[in-house]
């Protein structure tokens, strides 16, 4: 990690900058995939999927026999595992279902809101060197207390043309039963345009590689709706004396393994306290099998040592991380004075990874700055929100004033007509 000793606030931009990388290229080779699935439909899925995955498939929907099988093949523990993940992520977004309620903003003119579930989802889970059957609770679990009518599930088959197990389990598990074994720009396009054999969806939704981001970032010109920008997953760490330094080294890394692009921060007051984590960093290092990803997340990477807590804070606010670890001493006060995250973990025993599969938070959430504007995933991101208002003639009357004259001042005659003509019916 690169050592950034109490920058000052003007070199805070630069130096929290995140790497940026040319697409064009990469954009032009995913235009051309997509535009051979919009044309050719299945023919072109299955040929990429031989292309990119060496699978050859008759079938790209899993059948009801490939999913008992690898509900058969999973460990207990496993499922033992799942089961208490699911139970806490629903409890948690259970809470976020909101029923209407009508306001009577005056005598006789009612308005109210009520969520309604967008009726064609699309869940893309990656399935390569790591298969995020997690990310599936995570999508899943909030798309089905949603009300969402049709969830269609892609994910990339292995070489033998089958998903991970834990993918299939999960999926069953959560409910989602349209299963297809499709993965990559091939999928995004699947579900962007519709084939004869995967449904055209309304919202996307899920991580992938940078061919998966610009595939998802190409189908919003299409028409449909993305569940955030994304970038490399990323998670800023503040610690102080009271850090634990082999706590914080483990966090650095279970964010560095995700891949070589990952980013991890981390801020200290102290250039002891970031001494001591760069050693623990070193030795667990040396043990993790995904070492070599992790060797080149944490080059690109840096540790910088500020002068106040304060100064941290306003440092980690500008940085806007997806996953931001507080271990301090008054991480509590801390976390309250956090505005820009996606996620806060406050206190040495809330490890970013607890977050990522079973807390009940969701781990689906906005990198690359977005943390700015943008919120996690959650039930409302599986919702539209559809605004009604009844008026009785009482309320008609009470109002009409207000519209006619707006209306008249606005130059809209036909606007004020329309209440107009039912005073004088």
């Amino acid at each position: 990690m690169l050592l950034v000793k109490y920058p000052a606030q003007n070199e805070w931009e630069a130096l929290l900058k995140r790497p940026a990388f040319d697409n064009t290229a990469l954009e032009q080779k995913v235009k051309v995939i997509m535009g051979y699935v919009k044309l050719e439909g299945d023919a072109a899925v299955k040929r990429y999927t031989q292309q990119f995955d060496g699978a050859v498939l008759q079938d790209l929907k899993v059948s009801t026999a490939e999913i008992a099988a690898a509900v058969a093949r999973i460990p207990n523990n496993l499922k033992q595992a799942i089961a208490t993940a699911k139970n806490n992520i629903e409890t948690f977004h259970r809470q976020q279902l909101q029923q209407p309620v009508v306001i009577e903003t005056m005598p006789g003119v009612q308005c109210w809101r009520k969520n309604v579930g967008i009726e064609k989802v699309g869940l893309y889970i990656p399935g390569g060197t790591a298969p995020l059957f997690s990310t599936l609770l995570m999508l899943g679990i909030p798309a089905k207390l949603a009300g969402c009518k049709e969830i269609v599930l892609c994910s990339p088959p292995n070489k033998e043309g089958q998903l991970h197990d834990a993918i299939l389990y999960a999926a069953q598990l959560v409910g989602v039963t349209n299963i297809y074994k499709c993965g990559g720009v091939q999928a995004i396009a699947a579900m962007t345009f519709g084939t004869d054999t995967i449904p055209k969806v309304y919202k996307l939704f899920g991580p992938g590689n940078q061919y998966v981001t610009a595939a998802k970032q190409l189908a919003v010109k299409e028409g449909l709706a993305i569940d955030m920008p994304a970038g490399p997953s990323e998670v800023a760490v503040l610690a102080d004396d009271t850090a634990v330094p082999a706590f914080v080294a483990a966090d650095l890394l279970s964010q560095a393994e995700h891949g070589a692009d990952s980013q991890v921060l981390l801020v200290a007051t102290n250039e002891k306290v970031i001494a001591a984590i760069q050693l623990e960093l070193d030795i667990q290092l040396a043990a993790l099998p995904r070492k070599e990803l992790a060797v080149q997340a944490l080059t690109n990477s840096k540790a910088i040592v500020v002068h106040t807590i304060d100064e941290a804070i306003d440092l980690l606010n500008s940085y806007a991380a997806e996953h931001l670890i507080i271990s301090c001493a008054e991480a509590d006060a801390i976390a309250e004075k956090i505005v820009n995250a996606g996620s806060v973990f406050i206190g040495n025993y809330s490890p970013e990874s607890v977050g990522d599969y079973a807390s009940g938070t969701n781990h689906t959430l906005p990198t690359n700055g977005f943390a700015k504007v943008y919120s996690g995933v959650s039930v409302d991101s599986f919702v539209k929100k559809i605004t009604y208002q009844k008026l009785s003639k009482k309320g008609l009357n009470a109002i009409a004033a207000t519209v006619i004259t707006m209306a008249a001042a606005e130059g809209l005659d036909a606007h004020a007509n329309a209440v107009r003509i039912r005073m004088n019916q």
